[in-house]
């Protein structure tokens, strides 16, 4: 069998579908899995297990210029790549216009979300397979769920497998154990105090543990620097998804804005507090195989007292597991 899977954005979304894929392969061992992303997500479906063949796209990028030479040369590359293989079901799990779109032009049957269940409930008209399934659920379990209705196995009973496979040769402030800040998020809204992370690190420093202070952006960049610089903290040099999810996985303990790297280090199974100061995390916030724990939500701001008592209780287990 052959499935292509069809998720292209953004980070947490991308990391959201990769149980579905575990799933699918547990119950087909012999399926061919392949999945079209965004190019700077690539690094996510590339680092499963049972991912064959990633096709990258960069419609974030080629929207801009539809009618200039370099962007009808991509896109007739990519329309190539696409038309490589023949699919018995191509399976858009984002439910989108635009992603059914894109869909259309793999070879094979499309399948996905009822026009009830979809984001956008247009998109349902390009499937020729669809599934019900509860907009009211995790966008874990409803990406599994999907799955399992389109392809006909039972949803498994059991936690999430994101399937990552991370390298041993990623960037580390230093030998021996570290703990991760992530202060960085899309929009000023969802910004936690500097002084709390300040405080939040010295906490992690207080156990003997080396800090790193992660960051994607030169802005971004800015503002861990400064974060280090109190707490006495590492930052790393610029790293691509894959670097930054190798590095996340070697970490004793994360602590995160609601941003796609968050997602990654619960992905990866890290001990995880997310800090929601702008969204309300009930559908898409954090999950993983480790211990963690999302925080806050819509104007609701989490205090530096309620981040530390979730830091030491997502840290309970592994501190257990170590007294053993």
């Amino acid at each position: 069998m052959r499935i292509l899977i069809v998720k292209t954005s953004s980070m947490g979304d991308v990391v959201h579908a990769l149980p579905a894929v575990s799933d699918i392969a547990r119950s087909f061992p012999d399926a061919q899995i392949d999945w079209l992303v965004e190019k700077g997500f690539a690094a996510m479906p590339q680092q499963h297990r049972a991912v064959r063949r990633v096709i990258t796209l960069q419609w974030r990028k080629w929207r801009k210029s539809l009618r200039s030479p370099e962007t009808r040369a991509a896109l007739a590359t990519w329309r190539a790549e696409m038309a490589r293989e023949r699919y018995d079901l191509v399976i858009d799990l984002q439910g989108l216009l635009k992603s059914a779109l894109f869909a259309c032009f793999a070879h094979g049957p499309r399948a996905g979300y009822d026009r009830h269940s979809a984001r956008e409930p247009i998109a349902s008209l390009f499937y020729s397979r669809k599934a019900a399934v509860s907009r009211d659920l995790h966008a874990v379990d409803r990406c599994r769920q999907l799955a399992a209705a389109l392809l006909g196995y039972p949803v498994p009973d059991t936690p999430p497998d994101f399937g990552l496979q991370a390298a041993t040769d990623a960037w580390t402030p230093g030998l021996g154990p570290f703990a991760a800040l992530i202060p960085c998020a899309s929009r000023p809204e969802k910004l936690w105090p500097e002084a709390d992370w300040v405080a939040v690190g010295q906490a992690l420093k207080a156990r003997g543990w080396q800090v790193a202070v992660f960051w994607g952006s030169p802005e971004e960049e800015q503002r861990a620097h400064a974060i280090a610089r109190t707490i006495g903290a590492a930052v790393p040099p610029f790293l691509t998804v894959a670097q930054v999810a190798d590095s996340l996985a070697q970490a004793q303990a994360v602590v995160g804005l609601d941003t796609g790297m968050s997602h990654l280090a619960a992905a990866h199974g890290r001990p995880t507090v997310g800090i929601y100061c702008d969204h309300e995390p009930g559908l898409a916030g954090l999950r993983g195989s480790g211990p963690v724990i999302s925080l806050g939500g819509k104007g609701q701001v989490p205090t530096r007292a309620a981040v530390l008592q979730a830091l030491d209780t997502v840290l309970q287990p592994a501190v257990s597991e170590s007294q053993v």
